[in-house]
């Protein structure tokens, strides 16, 4: 990876705690891939249950592991109800700990991870005059509209649409996860920059390919034999249940799988509650001997995934999914899967499609199903299709190449811009 010349020092923002599996899973690893380029970091994260669930010692070892890494890690604690007022107050409390760690750290980047990390990021920039990417996860408004937990229209809606666009005012930098979002929020930008030249990257969920290497043939005898599946045609699913990912559709997709061959055997990894989608299974007749629901850690994933045949990703459709970059499309894409996925996700069409290694589903019903089925068997009698999957992977996902090599690039853009804006400022005052 290319090193910084002037490598800044960045603070991370992020609104979850350091032991949520997207922390480890995702934001470590592209934190790390910032440190081997050059750049100075620091990560401020949000605790549940800071003082009962961290004890003084394992607070002291997660910092001197991190700082191995070259992670400066400070926290606070989150506080969840009442929502609204719970959300204000550590948006100020992040402001004021965020404006001091800029103050004494010599903080010049401030790197905020989704909208209420990006609110705090614009208040300590107000004070501290440190840059700020807005690193967009997703069209967060909507997406709380779309999973049913916000009114469309309603005042909380409305107040963080209010904020996006401030946000989008005042950031210095921006990310987002796929080129629909880029196209939609900021239409008239070329060559990596927005309309006002402020540098914009594309840059997906992407995962370290290392960590696949765990699924191989060895893992992938090792689970059958534990799940006495060898033989068997197995179909995966991995990832949460319920709001925008359609476990009904799901469940009737996976139906038809065991109807149409006998030998089919469903494999569900989640942190979801199990019944989520052992009662939709169940009542479409797929015996409960025909499937299982497991909660594997994210180290276990590879492994688990090495078993399977076929992927599932059914996800809702809307609007806010325009923005989305599932982390399983390219989890199974890593481990050699080809992929079941309803299109309107994102850039999954473009991927999927486009790399021929999976089929897409416009319409829920069972005969679409079957005939997806029927296709994804052509693609596992083709030889070649593994390695097709591994391959899109490396071009789309890969934590290095893509996700660690753009976001280097979205750093030295902004470090240039604001270099050429200091100068100009130099000679207006001379």
């Amino acid at each position: 990876m290319t090193l910084l010349a002037k490598p800044p020092h960045t603070l991370y923002l992020c609104y979850f705690g350091l032991r949520e599996p997207l922390v480890q899973t995702q934001v470590l690893p592209y934190l790390r891939q910032l440190v081997q380029g050059g750049v100075e970091v620091s990560l401020l994260t949000f605790e549940a249950g800071l003082q009962q669930q961290w004890t003084p010692q394992a607070i002291a070892d997660t910092e001197a592991r991190l700082a191995g890494d070259g992670i400066y890690w400070s926290r606070l604690p989150y506080h969840k109800s009442p929502s609204l007022p719970a959300t204000l107050y550590d948006i100020a409390a992040g402001a004021r700990l965020a404006a001091r760690l800029v103050r004494t750290q010599r903080v010049s980047v401030l790197h905020a991870r989704g909208h209420v990390a990006a609110m705090i990021g614009a208040l300590a920039k107000r004070v501290s005059g440190a840059q700020l990417i807005f690193d967009i996860r997703g069209f967060m408004p909507e997406e709380y509209v779309d999973a049913g937990v916000w009114p469309a229209g309603g005042h909380l809606y409305r107040l963080t649409k209010a904020a996006e666009r401030r946000l989008l005012a005042v950031a210095d930098g921006f990310v987002v996860l796929t080129e629909q979002a880029r196209r939609i929020l900021f239409p008239g930008g070329t060559d990596g920059r927005d309309a006002l030249g402020r540098p914009v990257e594309v840059i997906p969920c992407c995962v370290d390919l290392q960590r696949f290497s765990a699924a191989n043939a060895s893992a992938r005898a090792e689970v059958r034999r534990e799940l006495n599946i060898d033989g068997r045609r197995v179909v995966v699913y991995a990832g949460a249940l319920g709001g925008w990912y359609l476990t009904d559709e799901m469940a009737e997709c996976l139906a038809v799988a065991h109807h149409q061959e006998q030998r089919t055997f469903t494999m569900i990894l989640t942190q979801s509650r199990p019944e989520m989608i052992v009662e939709p299974l169940r009542a479409r007749g797929v015996a409960e001997k025909n499937f299982v629901v497991r909660k594997v850690t994210p180290e276990d994933v590879p492994k688990y995934l090495s078993a399977a045949d076929a992927a599932l990703s059914f996800i809702k459709p809307c609007y806010s999914k325009r923005s989305s970059s599932p982390t399983k499309i390219a989890e199974y894409l890593a481990s050699g899967l080809p992929i079941i996925a309803n299109r309107g996700i994102g850039d999954v069409d473009e991927v999927i499609d486009g790399d021929q290694v999976g089929v897409m589903v416009s319409d829920f019903n069972r005969e679409a199903y079957a005939a997806a089925l029927r296709a994804i068997d052509v693609l596992r009698r083709d030889e070649t299709t593994s390695e097709r999957c591994r391959a899109s992977a490396r071009r789309h996902f890969d934590l290095e190449e893509v996700g660690g090599a753009k976001y280097q690039r979205l750093y030295r853009n902004l470090l240039s811009r604001a270099e050429a804006e200091a100068a100009t400022a130099r000679r207006g005052h001379a």
